[in-house]
């Protein structure tokens, strides 16, 4: 069985080829963190920065964490909860369709 980690990323990565767009990251970040700890989205983003090609590799894990921590509770709005949902669905997640509504974190 294949490390759950391991599976998301490949699904963020088949919803996102081309990396994540800017105006995805807080709606993204707040549908992982429904299903997953600070610490694991946090791991999956290192995860999913490393491997995009063309990033700036000048980033530490550390600023990538602080990155994470200022927008993980911020609230979506919710057309980008459905666009998110729509390109993680597309890539395989596995996640019933929430009402799209902020998730209060």
């Amino acid at each position: 069985m294949a490390n759950p980690m391991t599976k998301i990323l490949a699904w963020l990565r088949a919803g996102y080829p081309e990396g994540v767009p800017q105006g995805d990251y807080i709606a993204l970040l707040g549908l992982l963190h429904r299903s997953l700890t600070d610490e694991e989205v946090e791991r999956l983003a290192i995860e999913f920065y490393r491997g995009e090609q063309g990033v700036d590799d000048s980033l530490t894990e550390d600023q990538i964490r602080a990155t994470i921590r200022g927008q993980i509770h911020l609230d979506p709005s919710k057309d980008d909860v459905l666009r998110v949902l729509e390109r993680i669905e597309a890539g395989g997640w596995p996640h019933v369709h929430p009402s799209a509504e902020p998730s209060g974190h």
